[in-house]
């Protein structure tokens, strides 16, 4: 099967590109084990279907360079991986190429992409590639014999003393926040809604503010919990996984009130390379390259036909269902990013909350 989609792809930039040199493309990603999953799983099989060629570029935030080049005038990125709310935010604001997602492959058995992409995973100008979720995780080292278990936890410095690790970001900060304040996940997004639930959340993490290390990139925490800066950071959940499997560092996740997040891929509006990026993504959402990310780093393939190919990480032994944010011991206490809702007030909040972080 794998080698039929090699055929099916590289057929289809023959007939799409004729007898075209081989064109390259640039993707924007966020670094690290992330990066590394999307360029085993998707880049390397592309090129060799194709013989074109992938330039991997790295950003904090590939939404960022995304607004700036295209408001420039001047874009170099052909394909970026984005966050829902980032997603919906750039194509409301014209800086995004829609996505004609009836020609996105079927799956093995016919089932059309419209049909076998999760709920919520196809938008006008972004195609999902993995289910993630931000956690925190603990070094078991630092707690032995009484260990975190929930959201609670992390905000309890008494039970469980050490600087914590938080992204500077107001997004998951205040449904955590939240949660560890005993709002139900069901409930989050309403409070949020009001100043009052903004306030609440960010009365709760005054708590820990005193010691809090921020971070902004997804490679920071895993480094600050293994060079002993912080006890317990919140992270993206494949990012720990790496570090605790691939690397053997003692850490471990407290799924309690994790946030399940979409990543998408998305065209900047006037991308040198619009045809060869759309076959990118074409391709690196069919069903087997996103069973093949998971391989190597542990976030959901966005397709339902991808879950029952989901086998061993390249360790060769470590089975990689129970590490997925979805599976149905780590969704007991789970949120759902509302992503209209940051779509619409991240701006408003950020600015409160950056307030709130330079008091």
């Amino acid at each position: 099967m794998k080698t039929h989609l090699l055929v099916v792809s590289a057929i289809s930039v023959a007939l799409a590109g004729g007898a075209q040199a081989a064109t390259e493309i640039t993707v924007m990603s966020w670094g690290g084990a992330y990066a590394k999953s999307q360029v085993e799983a998707y880049h390397k099989p592309w090129m060799a279907a194709t013989g074109n060629t992938v330039n991997s570029v790295d950003a904090d935030n590939p939404a960022t360079p995304i607004k700036a080049q295209v408001e420039a005038g001047n874009v170099s990125i052909d394909v970026a991986d984005v966050e829902y709310s980032d997603a919906i935010r750039l194509c409301d604001e014209g800086l995004l190429e829609e996505i004609d997602t009836s020609a996105l492959p079927a799956a093995p058995d016919g089932t059309p992409a419209a049909d076998d992409f999760i709920e919520g995973a196809l938008t006008d100008c972004a195609v999902a590639n993995i289910v993630w979720s931000t956690v925190y995780a603990y070094d078991t080292t630092k707690f032995e014999g009484n260990a975190p278990s929930t959201i609670a936890d992390f905000f309890d410095l008494e039970g469980f003393p050490g600087k914590r690790g938080l992204r500077k970001s107001a997004k998951a900060n205040l449904e955590m926040a939240l949660m560890a304040d005993g709002v139900s996940p069901d409930e989050v997004y309403d409070m949020l809604e009001s100043d009052e639930g903004v306030e609440r959340a960010l009365a709760k993490l005054d708590t820990i503010k005193d010691e809090v290390v921020w971070w902004e990139a997804g490679a920071q925490p895993p480094q600050l919990l293994a060079d002993g800066e912080v006890a317990m950071s919140t992270a993206y959940n494949g990012r720990i996984f790496n570090a605790a499997i691939g690397e053997g560092q003692p850490f471990e996740i407290v799924w309690d009130g994790q946030i399940l997040d979409f990543d998408l891929f998305v065209v900047p509006k006037g991308a040198p390379n619009v045809e060869a990026a759309m076959d990118f993504i074409s391709f690196a959402t069919g069903t087997e390259p996103l069973a093949a990310q998971a391989s190597w780093i542990s976030y959901g393939p966005a397709r339902k036909s991808s879950a029952d190919l989901v086998g061993l990480f390249n360790d060769g032994k470590t089975e990689m269902a129970p590490h997925m944010p979805t599976a149905p011991e780590n969704m007991q206490v789970a949120l759902v990013n509302n992503f209209e809702f940051w779509a619409d007030r991240d701006t408003e909040i950020s600015e409160r909350f950056n307030a709130w972080l330079n008091n």
